[in-house]
């Protein structure tokens, strides 16, 4: 490749001294200069093989762009690779494609800053096409493994053309806009999540996410991640991988906060299933899962590759991943050893005829309601109180919750839901104590075995009974 790029180096300064000793203008004036550092455009004008190439500069008005001061490095795609990309695409000539495709295929190709091939290494870099969701620019995947790929479908075939804003790296094909589908397929280390979504011929998500009317934010597994995932509570495949889907958004990492969002994965009753993020230290998904690399940019979204398969989650998942959470976790655990409700509430099949059967509502009171108790409650007291926080054998949502609905708890009390609420409150609750003013502050943090409502105040049972 060395010995190509300096065939080409060397054939345009000998064009530019032919020029400089033979060209005058018709009053026998000084001659006309011919630069001998040629910019980017200039070596491709200079190369034969990349003529079609600076057709396509010039129709996408580009030409001007590639000689600014840069620098750049160009992936410059061979007259053949063209031809191959024109055929491929049913397009009889160069002037078939829209312009505004040609120009974000041709940006597709040139990354800001001069990389040689010495300097190039398996990552992802940024393009200077702006396909990506709202404009975003997208990534291109640099292999390095053997020679250097990008995008899994061009190779370098000859390195490091020097230019004066930059360098050149000739390809045998040229690199299309990637959809989400495309990035899993080209990263060696996706092949076991791409094999999770074909497995058995399977298209439903390869169809699914090269969908280019809709966004998606995927959170991609990385080959360890499959290795190490045991499936422990037996769930379907097909719904774990769909837990990794966001539909309909974008989610770049600058976005992403302390919160939930709805995945394409489901509950037994259709109920698509929530996400909590963390961004405390990084990105964390429902505690268990860290995004390892960010933000790479398709067309039709965002990839996040993670450490961990996202499991379908149960009530417990989210109680113990929300920091917002951390002294219910305690009461349930440390506080409450002779019960075991981290086991019950993990529960996602029925206990044969035992009482405390999925699936749970769980009204969940955050660190501020335990912290405006006098006092956390002895074990015995404090097992009942919890247990009066627990319905069981329905999955209630928010929209199925009327005006003074009653439901009974584990405790035995009934709680009573008022709407809609007061101030702030989504909805009004009574307790079994009578207590009034308890607020449910936010709904449907939905598991695989149940749902979660927020409480701002801990719930107190009839002690009398």
């Amino acid at each position: 490749m060395k010995t190509t790029s300096k065939f080409i180096k060397t054939g345009l300064l000998l064009l530019a001294v032919v020029f400089m000793t033979s060209c005058s203008n018709d009053d026998g004036d000084d001659p006309i200069i011919v630069s001998t550092d040629p910019d980017i455009v200039d070596l491709a004008i200079a190369t034969e093989d990349l003529s079609i190439l600076v057709s396509a500069l010039q129709r996408a008005d580009l030409v001007a762009a590639l000689q600014a001061d840069g620098p750049f490095t160009v992936f410059a795609p061979t007259n053949a690779a063209f031809e191959a990309f024109l055929q491929a695409n049913n397009f009889a000539s160069l002037e078939d494609v829209p312009v505004d495709v040609l120009t974000q295929v041709l940006l597709n190709h040139v990354v800001e800053g001069e990389f040689v091939s010495s300097s190039l290494s398996t990552t992802y870099v940024s393009s200077l096409s702006t396909a990506g969701p709202a404009g975003a620019n997208l990534s291109l995947y640099i292999d390095t493994a053997s020679g250097v790929t990008i995008n899994g479908i061009s190779d370098v075939t000859a390195a490091d053309v020097d230019a004066a804003n930059g360098v050149v790296h000739i390809v045998d094909a040229v690199i299309g806009l990637p959809n989400i589908v495309d990035h899993a397929v080209a990263n060696s280390g996706l092949t076991e999540l791409v094999g999770a979504l074909t497995d058995g011929g399977n298209t439903t998500f390869t169809d699914l996410l090269s969908d280019d009317t809709t966004e998606f934010t995927v959170f991609a597994p990385v080959n360890d991640a499959f290795t190490a995932f045991t499936n422990p509570n037996g769930n379907d495949l097909a719904n774990i991988l769909s837990n990794h889907v966001i539909v309909g958004t974008a989610a770049f990492s600058t976005a992403l906060s302390n919160s939930y969002v709805t995945t394409a994965g489901t509950n037994a009753d259709g109920d698509n299933l929530s996400l909590y993020i963390n961004t405390d230290s990084g990105v964390t998904l429902n505690g268990v899962s860290d995004v390892a690399i960010a933000d790479i940019v398709a067309t039709n979204g965002v990839i996040h590759a993670v450490t961990a398969v996202i499991d379908v989650p149960t009530v417990v998942t989210f109680a113990v991943a929300d920091p917002n959470f951390t002294t219910l976790v305690s009461a349930l655990t440390e506080l409450t050893p002779a019960t075991d409700f981290a086991g019950i509430l993990s529960r996602t099949e029925g206990g044969n005829g035992d009482m405390i059967d999925p699936d749970f509502t769980v009204f969940a009171p955050t660190n501020a309601a335990f912290d405006a108790l006098t006092e956390i409650p002895e074990e015995s007291v404090l097992t009942q109180v919890l247990l009066h926080h627990v319905v069981a054998g329905a999955n209630v949502r928010s929209g199925d919750l009327t005006d003074g609905i009653m439901a009974g708890t584990l405790e035995g009390d009934d709680i009573t839901i008022n709407l809609p609420g007061t101030g702030d409150n989504i909805a009004d609750v009574t307790d079994g104590s009578g207590a009034t003013g308890i607020g449910i502050v936010a709904v449907d943090v939905q598991a695989g075995n149940g749902v979660i409502h927020v409480l701002n105040q801990v719930m107190i049972p009839d002690t009398n009974n």
